[in-house]
């Protein structure tokens, strides 16, 4: 059986903000379509698609309201099936967003449960509880959810009288399912089954260490964790240990599908737990095939905070039997340009040539690897969107425009000198869902193409070596002595990355002319904040 996955390089389609095919506005299905062309010049194995499924759009589909069909906004099942065909013939994966901890408050379900009674098997499927205190009014307990605000909502019952809480860990409108009644895990495999039936290669799947809640509900040490640091850190809402249990079960389903023609489907989690150890028991050989590694993302612009966070991925994870699944950024985090250097919006500083090395570093270390769109373009986060065009429910909940994530979503340029630059189509279109600043014409795919420095360029140069050269992919690295600010391993039978942390150019820890840099690279000198791939015989 062919383990594509092992070292697969994943391209995360943010959907409402990749191409638009109607001209309203929004990214859409025929947009992906026709850009997969596109992708597959670049390189990549697959694509991760963002939720696409029938939704209020509260968190932007991350509030299902129904898990087997496609938001007429973003198209329909046909045009499913036939983006599904397109990159069968392009020879690209296909992977779907699947959101299993909570669901819409529009779901059929959260609907039933909201007009039974209390105790009814309807609210069963949810975590509906009575309040505290006088007439029930305080909260079942003190959790706080991610989104900002108290983790409980109550609700009014059928009667008109004030009624049962239920509970939601990222807003109101996201109802948690409660996976200690078994027709949740009853519905989900249907759900897999339906996606599966339609040939999809796998899932990434949501809140992975969600699902279960301890069962008596308790109250928390530190309520306000999660809100606070908009991480999974309150021990009792996550990371239970009968979510394995599910995860062995997707895993036989996945399975029973690859028995039929050879080929695995990949099961990948976003788990965030807090040390790499404990991410490796969701990667075990009967569990999720993968899950991303956050800590490199997070980790400072320092060579031995990267070296310490590499070390623990592949003596902890890889260890499992399973390859560390290596992530720089996605639509929930600030863009790796602007988190490495504070550019200006016109893209100058450190943070680009930072970014560029970061790349060339991940694409280099065994495992897989996943590309946010835009991060080939080099796209910094838009800072400056105004208030009233804000759609982040965390600023709508908090008024705080701190780690809001609508900076990481503006659609992206394509071509043209002034927006819409490509997205959307046409003289009377509509404008882009989030406004794209003037600046990113600069950035527009036409011109990364044209360009043989651009990010584009060091993206594709890197996938295609990564593709031809034995040494890269799935396997395992040596680490090399080297000067200070320097991190430098090597790959198979000599490939050798190196990358300058510093700002100043040091004596390279190898000679030679490199295959591959992530800017000017003159043989025996590494200049700051670069990156080189060299191919040495040690």
């Amino acid at each position: 059986m062919h383990r594509w996955w092992r070292d697969a390089v994943i391209y995360q389609v943010y959907v409402r903000s990749f191409l638009d095919s109607t001209g309203d506005g929004i990214g859409d299905l025929a947009g992906v379509r026709a850009g997969l062309p596109y992708l597959k010049k670049l390189g990549v194995d697959g694509i991760w698609l963002s939720p696409f499924y029938p939704s209020p759009q509260h968190d932007h589909g991350y509030d299902v309201a129904d898990y087997r069909d496609v938001d007429p906004v973003f198209g329909d099942l046909d045009e499913f099936d036939r983006l599904m065909a397109a990159a069968r013939r392009l020879g690209i994966r296909v992977l779907l967003d699947i959101v299993p901890n909570h669901c819409s408050s529009h779901h059929p379900w959260f609907r039933k449960a909201l007009a039974a009674p209390p105790g009814s098997p309807e609210r069963a499927r949810f975590h509906f509880a009575d309040g505290r205190g006088p007439d029930g009014a305080e909260p079942p307990n003190n959790w706080h959810a991610m989104f900002g605000g108290p983790a409980w909502t109550r609700i009014t019952e059928a009667d008109g009288r004030p009624g049962q809480w239920y509970l939601h860990m990222f807003t109101p409108d996201q109802p948690d399912w409660n996976w200690r009644d078994p027709e949740i895990a009853a519905e989900f495999d249907r759900v897999l089954r339906f996606w599966l039936d339609r040939g999809v290669d796998g899932f990434r799947i949501d809140v992975a260490a969600g699902l279960y809640k301890h069962p008596e509900l308790p109250d928390s040490d530190d309520p306000e964790a999660d809100a606070r640091t908009r991480d999974s850190v309150n021990p009792l809402a996550w990371n239970q240990p009968e979510v394995h249990d599910v995860w062995r079960h997707w895993r036989s389903v996945c399975e029973e599908y690859a028995a039929r023609d050879g080929s695995e489907r990949l099961l990948v989690g976003e788990v965030s737990v807090p040390t790499a150890r404990e991410h490796a028991r969701y990667v075990r050989p009967d569990e999720l095939h993968q899950a991303f590694f956050f800590d490199l993302l997070s980790a400072p612009w320092d060579a031995d905070a990267f070296r310490k966070v590499i070390a623990e991925a592949m003596q902890d994870i890889a260890g499992t039997g399973s390859t560390v699944t290596w992530v720089l950024n996605n639509h929930d985090q600030v863009r790796t340009v602007t988190r490495y250097g504070e550019p200006t919006p016109e893209g100058s500083g450190l943070g680009p040539a930072r970014a560029r090395a970061a790349a060339l570093l991940m694409l280099a270390l065994p495992g897989a690897a996943y590309i946010y769109q835009g991060e080939e373009l080099g796209l910094p986060e838009v800072v400056d969107l105004p208030d009233d065009v804000l759609t982040d429910p965390i600023f709508r909940r908090t008024g705080s425009r701190a780690r809001i994530r609508d900076g990481c979503r503006v659609p992206l340029p394509w071509s043209g000198q002034a927006s819409p630059f490509g997205f959307t189509p046409g003289a009377e279109s509509a404008k882009p869902w989030l406004p794209q600043p003037d600046y990113f014409a600069e950035y527009a795919t036409d011109r990364a193409l044209a360009d043989t420095r651009s990010f584009w360029h060091l993206y594709r140069d890197g996938l295609q070596l990564r593709a031809a050269l034995d040494q890269l992919g799935e396997g395992e690295l040596r680490w090399l002595d080297s000067p200070p600010d320097v991190l430098a391993f090597v790959r198979g039978d000599g490939l050798v990355c190196a990358v300058n942390f510093g700002t100043s150019p040091t004596s390279a820890p190898v000679p030679g002319t490199p295959l591959l840099a992530s800017g000017p690279c003159p043989a025996g000198i590494l200049p700051g904040s670069t990156a080189a791939w060299w191919i040495n015989d040690l």
